[in-house]
């Protein structure tokens, strides 16, 4: 849950490259093809859709008609597949009756894969052949009698390398690195959808009914932006914004129906990040305004089974651990409360059975973040639960993102119209849990574009454990007080994906003075092997010496490279 309090003052409590330069790129038109779940039985007519199982499908309507597009069945209707299908028995054949096609979508195919795959009755959906890659429509709306929202980026520390961020910047080099082909869902109460930072990914709500309250709105949007904000001159950049996202209400069926309706919509690698907490036993259950005792939803056993379903799946679930201020180690936790089922026992202690699910904590941003101070760089915040359970921190103050400030518009940027709200004071362990999805989803996607597994759960914890940047002592906040480290994506990736050093010698070179995207750090580029290999805030005296390389007509620059990544160079002539 989010912390947000008034700021404080004190510690404590296709553009130029080398590969696109003078090219106009055409290719086949794409097909979008959607995969409907059995248990549906989708029917799609002109008219619309509709279940013929009686299942809820309105959400995939509605997507549909606001987006002007048809679904229309790819080998033809299900009574025409009845009269020429295999015979009964026939191994491995697929029911044909489960495939559509999405006409209308035009160059969006890719954005629209990711909405469209997390609607209820969808299993799955692709795009075919993708001969060439698609320009991504801009279909932000504009803040009518409004200046254009300027570029937030350079405030979102948290982006940066670490020890300071997670160090989004690299793992947007690399492929996969901006979650592609991942998707999250956020499990919580309300969201503003139609904000202009979060439209090109956001799938809608998936499950539940929003609540119509404000803070329960801003608190959502701020989740959403620090996670898949959209990629632009404006606003902000979510970590991963390729990422697909998606919400989930528990107004009307519960946070453990909500959990577990967004596991069935995932596969294995997706992220469910349950935004959640309630009063715990250290003051009876008792609702407080400071939130002191508040514990993480897991202690309760129909949410703990929630999670573990979903995690037994390959879901990762990311729960925030939440900001009671309290030590999950302590003995009150221990005790079974009398209404809970004998098999219960205490989630929080890692001796017993596990959720699976990453639980994070609360750590403070660099000092002077925002011309604020909390407390040394990834100290555990006061508010912050901690203990052994815990498996990482992320930036629980100064987080800059989309949304309001708690149930008013937004501090960064307000105005009268909500779409446009930024706020500069995100926080509390939402702003946190926030992060480490940011930096699992990126982690996941270049494991995806490897062709590797993803992440199991556990696989997740562990990496997260023995990877990133360390937990600082702060006065009274000792690191044994364990909120963990602070997510490094570059790190993580050394341990996930390890590459051996190659070797060769460059053919050509660009020196790429001017970044593109902009959030990128200059780069010195050469091609080696096959491939454009960058090394990045090149020195002036390197920048040198391979331009005079390269003017002389016979170069001789010997470049090793791990990946995309330069690793060394020398220049001989």
């Amino acid at each position: 849950m989010s912390d947000q309090v008034q700021p404080a003052e004190g510690p404590g409590a296709s553009g130029p490259g080398p590969d696109g330069a003078g090219f106009t790129y055409r290719g086949a038109e794409q097909e979008l093809i959607v995969v409907a779940r059995p248990e549906a039985r989708l029917r799609a007519r002109a008219e619309g859709v509709r279940s013929a199982a009686g299942a809820d499908v309105s959400a995939l309507d509605m997507f549909l008609g606001d987006e002007q597009l048809t679904l229309e069945p790819l080998f033809g209707s299900e009574e025409r597949l009845q009269q020429s299908a295999a015979a009964p028995g026939e191994p491995d054949v697929p029911d044909l009756t489960l495939f559509y096609r999405v006409r209308g979508g035009g160059s969006r195919a890719q954005e629209l894969r990711a909405r469209i795959a997390a609607l209820p009755g969808i299993d799955t959906a692709y795009v075919k052949p993708g001969a060439v890659p698609a320009s991504v429509d801009d279909d932000r709306r504009l803040k009518e009698g409004a200046p254009v929202t300027p570029d937030f980026s350079g405030r979102q520390g948290c982006l940066r390398p670490a020890p300071e961020g997670v160090d989004a910047h690299w793992a947007w080099q690399r492929p996969g690195g901006s979650g592609q082909g991942v998707t999250v869902i956020d499990v919580e109460g309300a969201w503003q959808l139609g904000h202009e930072d979060l439209a090109a990914k956001l799938a809608g709500v998936v499950v539940g009914t929003p609540l119509t309250d404000l803070a329960w709105r801003n608190h959502g949007t701020a989740v959403i932006g620090v996670i898949g904000g959209d990629r632009g001159e404006s606003g902000v950049t979510g970590i991963v914004p390729e990422a697909a996202t998606a919400a989930a209400s528990f107004q009307g069926i519960g946070t453990a129906a909500a959990i577990h309706a967004a596991a069935d919509r995932l596969g294995p690698g997706d992220v469910v990040l349950v935004e959640l907490h309630r009063p715990g036993p250290r003051f009876e259950y008792a609702g407080r305004d400071d939130q002191r005792g508040y514990v993480a939803i897991e202690w309760w056993p129909d949410d703990f089974a929630a999670i573990r379903y979903a995690t037994a799946r390959g879901v990762l679930v990311v729960e925030a651990a939440d900001n009671g201020g309290e030590s999950l180690d302590d003995a009150v936790y221990e005790r079974r409360p009398d209404e809970f089922p004998e098999w219960w026992r205490n989630p929080f202690n890692p001796s017993n059975q596990s959720s699976g699910a990453v639980l994070v904590g609360a750590g403070a941003p660099p000092p002077g973040t925002h011309g604020r101070d909390h407390g040394p760089d990834r100290s555990r915040l006061a508010f912050s639960n901690y203990g052994a359970r815990l498996d990482a921190q992320g930036w629980g103050r100064e987080v800059t993102t989309t949304g309001g400030f708690w149930d008013r518009p937004g501090d960064l940027q307000g105005g009268p119209e909500e779409i446009a709200w930024y706020t500069d004071t995100f926080s509390g362990t939402s702003s946190a849990s926030a992060v480490v999805v940011g930096a699992l989803a990126s982690l996941q996607g270049m494991l995806k574009a490897a062709s590797l597994p993803p992440m199991s759960p556990e696989r997740a914890r562990e990496v997260l454990r023995t990877t990133g940047s360390p937990q600082q002592d702060a006065p009274g906040r000792p690191a044994s007080q364990r909120i963990g480290n602070r997510p490094d994506i570059r790190a993580a990736v050394g341990r996930l994906l390890p590459q051996a050093v190659g070797s060769g010698q460059a053919e050509r070179y660009w020196d790429e003075l001017l970044p593109y995207p902009s959030e990128l750090p200059p780069r010195l580029r050469l091609f080696v092997a096959g491939a454009w290999r960058n090394l990045n805030h090149p020195s002036p005296e390197i920048r040198q010496a391979v331009h005079t390389a390269f003017a002389g007509g016979r170069p001789d620059v010997r470049v090793w490279f791990s990946d995309d990544e330069i690793v060394g160079l020398v220049v001989t002539g």
